[in-house]
């Protein structure tokens, strides 16, 4: 039985997972950078012990330094988080190698989905629908410039090794094919080490819909349904739902039992989730899998009332999963929309500062998963999420009104976020109406319209104060 976990991450993730813990009566270690020495999930946890500087692979990246700490503190388990090495087979085939318990799939399953080319060769034999594409890396330019023409522009081209949007160009005709091609492999190599790409059919106005799966060691896998993440910016998700407000009862099936064929194909243990496309005749094409815990987790807790870390922890504790595919029902619908620090008035680039002020809203419905503190430093080194806000409601309507209420209520001061375009995407037709796809933010957003957005909100604001004013002193001249 696992008593005593190290949690190889930071942030919100670290924190989250901890509490997990706690509630099941097991003890914590954390590790921290010195960037991190004040954040909550150093506080919260059992022990901590810094593991070196600030950059991550000075710290966080450190797989033998974290297994010698686990160790040295008599660990049983180690829990990677989503991000740093939550999906590095040789990492996790360590652990276990030194009679520690990875919580996340085999080593065998990150290795396969870790590439897309493996994940497509092992899922083929399954018949699940895939995107018109090459079965194998190429880098031979000409050569692949005939298979685009061959598989019909628009095309995307896309690290194998890839992910977060990195390596991957969309190509809208042949004559610019080359230097894209060229683009892809360059930034595939400074990014993983790995310049191989293949190229697919540009689906062009998907929806972006992933399905959480959960087995365990005795052959059980189920899924809890979907989430919609088609609201991106720079192929990086910044809201999410569940469940999808588009998907019919029969396709939401059609995909859960898509999703765990796929976890069958590589012998999926624990959580991960597999992703697809959405095209607007509701076909759906097998994207990748995600061999950890997804950042936004939180919304299939809600609909289902599961806490994912906790089915992680009780199937690295090897027991059976407690629920069958006809126990689950979706109950009600969440949202989640990542606060980042980063300027939406300034092509969302990274704000990094000291949290002056840092009040979270709270109350009924409202959630939220945060590693931050007022008085911190956001620090420039890792990714720049502050928290994660998730609603929840009995209809889409009523988790839509609570999370534009709870934005509202959120207090952030030193450093931009993006809970004004949050705001934005919340508010607007499209996306209220449920008819958008991964295009939203090209289509709908821009800079100007947000300002307009802002501008408009703070004349009304100073109209109302004003008002307030003169009524206030029209009280005070009154005769008594």
């Amino acid at each position: 039985m696992i008593k005593k976990i190290l949690v190889a991450n930071r942030g919100e993730i670290a924190l989250r997972i901890m509490k997990t813990a706690h509630k099941m009566g097991i003890k914590t270690v954390a590790v921290f950078s010195v960037a991190d020495r004040n954040a909550p999930h150093v506080k919260f946890a059992d022990q901590a012990v810094c593991i070196g500087p600030p950059p991550s692979n000075e710290s966080y990246l450190l797989g033998d330094k974290i297994i010698k700490i686990a160790k040295d503190l008599a660990v049983d388990a180690i829990h990677p988080g989503y991000g740093f090495l939550s999906e590095n087979a040789n990492f996790a085939e360590k652990v276990e190698q030194n009679n520690l318990i990875f919580i996340g799939p085999k080593s065998h399953a990150i290795r396969v989905m870790g590439s897309k080319l493996a994940a497509k060769d092992a899922v083929k034999a399954y018949d699940i629908p895939m995107v018109p594409g090459t079965d194998e890396a190429i880098t031979d330019v000409k050569e692949a410039k005939e298979i685009a023409k061959n598989i019909g522009f628009p095309i995307l081209i896309k690290a194998s090794a890839g992910g977060g949007g990195k390596g991957m160009r969309i190509v809208e005709t042949d004559s610019e094919f080359e230097e894209q091609m060229n683009r892809a492999i360059s930034e595939a190599e400074n990014a993983f080490g790995d310049g191989s790409v293949f190229i697919e059919k540009f689906v062009t106005s998907p929806r972006h819909i992933e399905i959480q799966v959960l087995a365990d060691n005795f052959g059980n896998t189920v899924h809890l349904f979907e989430r919609d993440c088609s609201i991106q910016r720079r192929h990086q998700k910044v809201v999410e739902e569940a469940p999808s407000a588009i998907l019919s009862p029969q396709l939401r099936e059609k995909m859960g039992q898509a999703a765990i064929k796929v976890a069958k194909a590589c012998n999926y243990v624990g959580a991960g989730t597999v992703e697809f496309l959405l095209d607007d005749d509701h076909n759906f094409y097998f994207l990748e899998m995600n061999t950890r815990l997804q950042v936004e987790h939180p919304v299939t807790e809600l609909i289902t009332g599961l806490d994912l870390v906790e089915q992680q922890i009780n199937v690295a504790n090897n027991q059976k999963l407690a629920f069958t595919q006809g126990d689950l029902k979706i109950s009600g619908h969440a949202f989640e929309v990542r606060v980042y620090a980063e300027d939406p008035l300034n092509n969302f680039m990274p704000s990094v500062g000291k949290l002056e002020v840092y009040r979270p809203p709270s109350g009924k419905n409202i959630r939220v998963d945060d590693g931050f503190a007022e008085g911190m430093q956001v620090p420039i080194q890792y990714d720049p999420m502050l928290s994660k806000l998730i609603t929840y409601g009995k209809t889409r309507s009523e988790a839509m009104q609570l999370m534009l209420k709870a934005i509202s209520e959120y207090e952030v001061e030193g450093v931009n976020t993006t809970l004004s375009f949050g705001k934005f995407v919340f508010e607007h037709d499209a996306f209220r109406s449920g008819n958008f796809d991964t295009n939203f933010v090209k289509k709908y957003y821009s800079e100007e319209k947000l300002r307009t957005v802002n501008e408009e909100e703070a004349k009304i604001a100073a109209l109302f104060a004003l008002q307030q004013y003169l009524k206030d002193s029209e009280k005070l001249r009154l005769p008594k």
